[in-house]
Parts: structure tokens; C-alpha cells; sequence
């Protein structure tokens, strides 16, 4: 029999940027717009059934989508709960490596007016299975939302550009 556990862990992120709240909301509700910022230019799409992608951003609708990483096929498969223009976000996700599940997280990203700009916290409590991606997981999790988020940056700079 196979060893099982958990590991429990939350963490938050805060990042201001110079737009408006719904200037960078509308970033996360729309498929093109999240594909650019989100794309972290090292992973390729899954093939076959894994690579079904789906972005249905409202109140109980989906965003799935697979990619191809270090020899392995990566899916995320994500619920949205909670939707209120230019303030929040409440999904849940869970994460496979090839199809065991690894993770299943709860994330909230809020959106605050804060001068001319936003101030963006995206909090996130997850727990990592059975230790598949290795006890360093949550902070690898972590380093990957950041690095996402630079991306954000990066994005909404050329769109006033």
C-alpha cells in the first residue's frame, strides 16, 4: 500500500498596478488576455484528451487545460464560485501529473481601487498530495503565481502602450 499525505499551506501575494480595477479584472475574464499574461513560455499544450482546453469565466463555469512539462502531461482543472466584477474572485482547482491528482487548491483574487491603480491580492490555501511534487510544492506554487503575475505586469504596461 502506497503512503498517503497531505500537505496543508496558504499563501498570499499582493501587487499594485498602474490601471484601474476593471482594466485589470477584465485580464482574468477573458481567455486571450489570460493566455498572454499567464503564458510562462516554457510549457507546451498536452496532447489528446489532456489537452482539451476550456475557459467558461462565470458563477459555476470551468477553465481546464493541459500542458507538457519535463516528460510529463500537466492538466488544470478549475470550478468558478464566486464572480464580482472589478473586485473578486473565488475559484477552486485541482492539479494532475499525467493522472494523478497532486493538488487542490482554493484561490481568491481580489481587486482594490488604490489611487489611480489596483492593488491585486490573490490568496491561495492549497493542499498537495501524497507528496508527488515533493515537499518543496507549495513553494513552488507560490513562485509560479509570482511569476504569473510578472507577467500581468508585463501585460497590462503594453496594453497602454
Amino acid at each position: 500500500m502506497t503512503d498517503r499525505s497531505v500537505i496543508h499551506d496558504t499563501f498570499s501575494i499582493e501587487r499594485t498596478y498602474p490601471a484601474a480595477p476593471s482594466r485589470v479584472f477584465a485580464a482574468f475574464a477573458s481567455r486571450q488576455a489570460k493566455d498572454a499574461w499567464g503564458d510562462t513560455g516554457d510549457i507546451e499544450p498536452a496532447s489528446g484528451a489532456a489537452g482539451i482546453a476550456e475557459f467558461d469565466f462565470r458563477p459555476g463555469g470551468r477553465e481546464r487545460f493541459g500542458s507538457e512539462y519535463g516528460g510529463k502531461t500537466y492538466r488544470y482543472d478549475a470550478l468558478y464560485y464566486d464572480i464580482v466584477p472589478d473586485q473578486r474572485i473565488v475559484y477552486s482547482y485541482e492539479m494532475y501529473a499525467d493522472d494523478a491528482r497532486i493538488s487542490v487548491s482554493v484561490a481568491t483574487i481580489e481587486f482594490a481601487k488604490s489611487g489611480d491603480g489596483t492593488v491585486l491580492t490573490w490568496t491561495e490555501q492549497g493542499a498537495y498530495l501524497d507528496g508527488i511534487d515533493g515537499p518543496e510544492a507549495p513553494a513552488l506554487r507560490q513562485e509560479g503565481t509570482a511569476e504569473m503575475l510578472d507577467g500581468l505586469t508585463k501585460y497590462l504596461a503594453a496594453q497602454t502602450s
